[in-house]
């Protein structure tokens, strides 16, 4: 029966231990233990007053007993007693959805946080821009950061950061939504651009294109309309005629000097003229005036810049060209040219005198005064003289003056180089050097003077003067005997004639006749050549095709507009029009224009009248009429030539769907990322989303010591000098440190770092956490406390003495005397009988000694098979209601040597020891047990001399008496209190919060 004890007592000591290891391993200051309590016994030494019958004797009238009386007392003593009492102690373990790791608890999550991290059962915390159940989710556009659980505030079409939810605005936005336009006069990528537009025009907020207000045009709106359009975008034509101008703007028409109306169809109604027709005509005399110069055109008679004079006297007609033909003084009408005769004259040319020859007044009756003889005739009213030829004066008395001759002295003489002239008859009488009836005929060449008789000595066929026989020097000389040409340009007698020929015709000296260049002609060289002609004298005829004639210097021919070539019979290259393909194409971003007029035919993508406009948004190609892809992310329509959508930095592909693959960023992807392995690259910017644990620029520095995470943001809470992993903020924990912030020393039994090295302390020595070094438990020395005090010492490093006499052992631990046979006491200085060996605790008088030992014997034996009798039953007992509960709780028994700490529930064997020293202990315990006489609440002592009441947290050395244990059941287990707590302890068990059973096996 005592085989099948002790086996079924080591069986659940060890199954215990296995599950106290399991346990106390976990730290309990992990939010994610729980725990309940469970109670266990505890065997403590205590004192009590212990009654006991004492015997005196009185004197007394007995005379039988010569007058002494036996007389009985009470009297107490000290005694010692071993008690037990209840502890409690809370059991740790995993909290459901959790799952052991090391000493914590870590979260369960059925499906992998692909990225992210599982931070309660079944629930994943994302990393910023993942989403999902398992984070394997990219955030869609509209959503952002861990678990994609922040909605989008971006407008506008704007892209969301999928880590940190900042708005990338598309072009031509701004603010942190996106949600404003650019400001005026800057547009495109975050609004850095500025607009170069002119003229009030405005400017696209996107692509910076200008929209020209209504009259200009050019890519940056500089230019005014073409002439002959105006409006919105130069599409209006003009309507204005006869040279009117429009207005670039309103197409309101200019008219030139002359014209009026909406379209200057109209002429100046009369007596306007001038611009806009404002200004009045200043013709006087009924002139009429131009409508666009306002000159005068006067009506005959008149003449002057505004008409305002009649015609010269003599004169009269349009323009004052006829000339009067009127006799005798009389004046004719300015008008017609009728003439208005003096009074004495008559006839239609006032040829008819009205008195007879000789007499003249109102009645014709006083006679001339006239030199008869010198005189024609006399003023038929004034009687006024008309002399003879040669004759002059009132009364045609004196000849004419020099020059003059003829009637009225009026004839101017002919006769030059000073000849004297006749006065009547006008024949010259000629002065030296000249000859002939007007001597003008000089003497012949080579003579000169009176009559010609000298000779010249004049060269270059110059002529010397008749007179005086200076030299007359050739056309083209000079110089005294004509012996000097004349210089450039200037010709003629002693070189005074300057040449007027133009266009680099040369005059000759003798004459001025220009000799023209090839393609001139004309006196003056200022006349082309004839169409279809040119070179030299015009002789040579044009050879050309499709031209409007040729050059007419080198008879090049000037082709007509399409057309080049000598002959002009290829057509214009590419870029260049008109006549002999001589102007360049005006038409912009690679546009074509007409051989013949010019007008552009525009590259794909482009549009307007010089294809400076590009394509509306939305379309691209030939005539802008393609119609763009859907680009996802760009910065805006597809491009206006090729149709390709202009992704934004981070994207690519064709329709800007793709994200830049890992490694690369920027624009069309082509930037290297800079960011190490330990950080995210963003695909748009470049910049680095470092790992928890990283930070820089790239990525490259880990966090300083203390902090720990994305960004460093969290502060490092390990103790005890450990440092955090700057990834996750694990604790790395120094020598002789464990737990989530390194706040627990190692277990029992274990030391150094991370806890991995086992002790080789015995007998329930203390192991150093850091070091591993030994404290030995009382009564215990060496570097293992492998060894117990040496004979004679006991206590806490076998300091103590003993005080045990008469050959009696000392208790290496407590110091407790064991007595050898006959002796008893404290430190056995004391005789003693038999039955007092079985009970130390019980002092029985030495006069009654010898009556009691048979009864006190006897008592003992029925107490020891009573008690053997209720241990079997409770062994019964206690099987049955392990089947009935179906090891709902676990039940713990205890070996009175078996020593426990706060962080070790593992049992190795009794009190620290081995294996073969627990089968010693307990095999000492069952002799032990039959030497006792009787131990009736409990079978084990307690042997500290320091603290016989100890609890958990120093657990106390039980040396076992008796292979007796207890055990205790709690059915009330707490959550997540403190690891261990005494709980109050009563002789009965009703004051017990706790329903305790005590039992044995």
């Amino acid at each position: 029966m005592m085989a099948q004890l002790l086996f079924w007592w080591i069986l659940k000591g060890l199954f215990l231990s296995f599950l106290l290891k399991t346990a106390l391993s976990l730290n309990p200051d992990d939010p994610n233990v729980c725990s309940h309590w469970e109670s266990y016994a505890v065997t403590v030494q205590e004192s009590y007053a212990h009654p006991f019958d004492q015997i005196y004797y009185t004197r007394c009238t007995d005379i039988l007993n010569w007058f002494k009386c036996t007389r009985h007392r009470i009297s107490y003593k000290t005694a010692y007693r071993r008690g037990l009492r209840t502890m409690y102690r809370r059991r740790s373990q995993c909290c459901p959805g959790y799952y052991e790791s090391g000493d914590y608890c870590i979260p369960l999550c059925t499906e992998e946080c692909v990225h992210g991290r599982c931070v309660s059962p079944d629930t994943c915390h994302c990393e910023p821009g993942w989403g999902g159940t398992d984070c394997s989710s990219g955030c869609d556009s509209d959503h952002w950061g861990p678990h994609c659980s922040n909605r989008c505030q971006c407008q506008n079409e704007a892209l969301c950061n999928p880590i940190t939810g900042a708005c990338v605005c598309a072009d031509g936005y701004q603010g942190w939504r996106c949600e404003e336009l650019c400001e005026p006069g800057s547009y495109g990528k975050g609004c850095q651009f500025q607009c170069q537009c002119h003229n009030g025009a405005t400017c696209d907020h996107e692509t910076g294109e200008c929209h020209c207000a209504p009259g200009y045009t050019g890519v940056f709106c500089e230019e005014l309309c073409p002439p002959g359009s105006h409006g919105a975008q130069c599409e209006l034509r003009c309507p204005c005629q006869n040279g009117g101008v429009c207005h670039h703007i309103t197409g309101e028409c200019s008219c030139p000097a002359g014209w009026t109306g909406l379209v200057c169809a109209q002429p100046c109604p009369p007596g306007t003229f001038g611009i806009n027709c404002s200004q009045d005509c200043p013709c006087h005399n009924r002139g009429h005036c131009d409508p666009v110069t306002g000159k005068c055109i006067c009506t005959p008679g008149y003449i002057g810049d505004r008409c305002q004079e009649e015609c010269p006297i003599g004169t009269f007609g349009f323009q004052c060209t006829q000339r009067c033909d009127c006799q005798n003084g009389a004046k004719c009408y300015h008008v017609n040219g009728a003439c208005m005769c003096d009074p004495g004259f008559k006839g239609i040319h006032c040829q008819e005198r009205m008195c007879p020859e000789g007499f003249y007044g109102l009645k014709c009756n006083k006679r001339c005064p006239c030199n008869i003889t010198n005189t024609l005739s006399c003023h038929p009213l004034s009687g006024e003289c008309s002399c003879k030829a040669g004759w002059a004066g009132l009364y045609c008395n004196e000849t004419c003056p020099p020059g003059y001759y003829g009637e009225g002295c009026q004839l101017t003489c002919s006769c030059e180089n000073g000849a004297d002239c006749d006065s009547i008859t006008g024949k010259c009488t000629c002065a030296p050097g000249y000859m002939g009836d007007d001597c003008t005929i000089t003497c012949m060449a080579g003579t000169y003077g009176t009559n010609c008789s000298s000779v010249c000595n004049c060269k270059n066929d110059g002529a010397c003067s008749p007179v005086d026989g200076l030299c007359i020097c050739k056309e083209g000389w000079q110089g005294v005997d004509c012996s000097i040409p004349c210089s450039s340009g200037s010709w003629g007698f002693n070189c005074n004639q300057t040449c007027y020929c133009t266009n680099g015709a040369a005059c000759r000296p003798a004459d001025g006749f220009c000799l023209c260049s090839p393609g001139w002609q004309g006196d003056y060289c200022d006349q082309p050549c004839p169409d279809g002609t040119y070179g030299l004298n015009c002789s040579e005829r044009c050879d050309c095709n499709h031209a409007d004639g040729c050059d007419p210097v080198t008879g090049y021919c000037c082709c007509l507009a399409g057309w080049t070539g000598i002959h002009c019979d290829n057509m214009c290259t590419q870029g260049r029009w008109g006549p002999n393909c001589s102007i360049s194409c005006s038409c912009e971003n690679g546009g074509s224009c007409s051989p013949e007029d010019g007008t552009c035919d525009c590259a794909p993508g482009y549009r307007g009248p010089l294809c400076q406009r590009i394509c509306p948004p939305g379309f691209y190609g030939h005539h802008c009429s393609q119609p763009c892809p859907q680009c996802v992310h760009s910065s805006g329509p597809c491009h206006h030539v090729s149709g390709h959508c202009d992704c934004l930095p981070g994207f690519f592909g064709t329709l800007c769907n793709q994200v830049c693959p890992s490694g690369k960023y920027g624009k069309n992807c082509a930037e290297l990322c800079q960011c190490t392995e330990n950080g995210t690259c963003n695909p748009i910017d470049g910049s680095c989303q470092c790992f928890p644990g990283w930070i820089g620029k790239d990525c490259s520095q880990t966090c300083p010591p203390g902090f720990w995470g994305t960004d460093c943001f969290h502060s490092c809470n390990c103790h005890n000098g450990a440092m955090c992993s700057p990834y996750d903020g694990e604790c790395r924990c120094t020598h002789g440190w464990t737990g989530l912030y390194c706040t627990q020393r190692c277990p029992a039994a274990f030391y150094g770092k991370n806890c991995a090295n086992v002790c080789q302390c015995q007998n329930g020595a203390d192991c150093d956490h850091v070091t591993g070094q030994c404290t030995c438990r009382t009564g215990f020395t060496g570097k293992q406390c492998e060894q117990k005090c040496s004979p004679g010492t006991f206590g806490y490093g076998c300091k103590q003495l003993c005080e045990c006499m008469n050959n009696a052992t000392c208790d290496h631990v407590t110091g407790t005397c064991y007595c050898s046979p006959g002796f008893k006491g404290i430190r056995c200085d004391q005789a003693a009988l038999m039955m007092e060996e079985l009970n130390p605790y019980t002092k029985i008088s030495p006069a009654l000694g010898s009556e009691r030992h048979s009864v006190g014997a006897i008592i003992g034996i029925i107490i020891l098979l009573l008690i053997i009798m209720v241990l079997l039953a409770l062994f019964v007992w206690y099987r049955r209601k392990q089947k009935e509960k179906g090891h709902d709780m676990p039940s713990v028994s205890y070996t009175p040597a078996m020593r426990m700490t706060n962080t070790d529930y593992s049992l190795s064997g009794a009190c620290g020891m081995d294996r073969r020293q627990n089968t010693y202990i307990m095999e000492k315990s069952f002799k032990d047990y039959m030497k006792e006489s009787v131990c009736s609440s409990s079978t084990c002592s307690l042997n500290s001399s320091e603290n016989p009441y100890a609890t958990i947290k120093d657990p106390p050395i039980l040396t076992c008496k008796h292979s007796e244990s207890s055990y205790v059941e709690m059915k009330s287990p707490g959550h997540r209190d403190s690891p261990y707590s005494e709980m109050p302890t009563s002789s009965t068990a009703n004051k017990n919060i706790y329903e305790v059973v005590v039992g044995g096996t």
